[in-house]
């Protein structure tokens, strides 16, 4: 019997207008909406349907306001095509909103604790003292060689393994800068710095982990009705208790996307349905494994496609 995942994006999907036309056609995408702006007692709603780019690329705002766009998008989807999931993944922040339709986390909790998140993270490293980069076509092995050359005291090491030959870096922006060049000495070319305010999911950020810890404290974590693959150890949790733990661990952690994918694919997943603004993820997980049918929905023309 074949399987579907919904999978959630994180930070980077986010565009002006997200959610916009679905929440003026559905109540019920627009009353995540309101339960957000309520939530955060900020007009994230607008933001979302008409704020800028720039103001969208500030991490305490693109955290709750991709988590909010995907939760309205998932209550049409559930609401309109009675499509159900057999398990739930998210990229980084994505995570949350794979949570929320899981039933571990309340929206409401969700949306805060992830504008937390990006506070967090924000200012666990000063602004322009850390760096991400991705490294294009370098087996694992081969990037951890390179990172532990170009730490030199510093910190610098995998933070996203998000498809075949696509793996990003994250730490002090001069270890960064030297992880590129001893990669370009090895005849690795193909390396982007990442228009990134921070070095997530790296040994920089565990003054954020322990500040998220203290959070998710005051947030109850209910009963699973699905499982969510973890970003930390990329398999299926089902059990509550660890929600909170693997949400600490994955700030430090790096994402283990494709591992996850892959593991799915094992578990008899045929179709994976990205819920959510962009197509990020569709793009990763096609060149993951190629055999699998991908559905992205962040529209109307996308529910059509799930619906016909």
């Amino acid at each position: 019997m074949s399987k579907t995942a919904f999978i959630f994006p994180g930070q980077g999907s986010q565009y002006p207008g997200m959610g916009k036309e679905l929440a003026e056609a559905f109540p019920v995408a627009r009353r995540v909406f309101e339960e957000a702006d309520d939530a955060l007692g900020i007009k994230l709603s607008a933001t979302c349907f008409s704020g800028s780019e720039e103001e969208l690329k500030l991490t305490a705002t693109t955290q709750p306001a991709i988590l909010t766009a995907s939760i309205a998008i998932l209550r049409v989807v559930e609401q309109e095509t009675g499509l159900r999931a057999d398990y739930l993944a998210g990229h980084s922040l994505g995570e949350y909103s794979a949570l929320v339709c899981s039933g571990a986390l309340g929206f409401a909790d969700a949306v805060r604790t992830v504008r937390a998140r990006g506070t967090f993270m924000q200012e666990a490293v000063p602004v322009g003292t850390g760096s991400m980069a991705a490294m294009l076509g370098i087996e694992r092995e081969v990037l951890e060689d390179i990172c532990r050359e170009a730490a030199q005291g510093e910190v610098v090491a995998p933070a996203n393994f998000n498809s075949p030959g696509q793996i990003v870096i994250a730490g002090h922006s001069s270890a960064v800068g030297r992880a590129i060049e001893i990669a370009k000495g090895r005849g690795f070319r193909k390396t982007l710095l990442l228009p990134v305010s921070a070095p997530f999911h790296c040994a920089l950020m565990q003054p954020a982990a322990e500040r998220l810890a203290g959070v998710l404290e005051t947030v109850p974590a209910n009963p699973m009705m699905l499982p969510v693959v973890a970003n930390a150890d990329a398999a299926p949790n089902a059990d509550s208790n660890r929600v909170k733990p693997l949400l600490v661990t994955q700030v430090c952690a790096p994402v283990l996307w494709q591992q996850s994918v892959t593991g799915m694919v094992e578990l008899g997943v045929t179709r994976f349905v990205e819920i959510g603004p962009g197509k990020v993820l569709s793009g990763l997980v096609k060149r993951i494994s190629k055999e699998v049918e991908i559905a992205n929905i962040e529209d109307s023309a996308g529910l059509k496609t799930l619906t016909e």
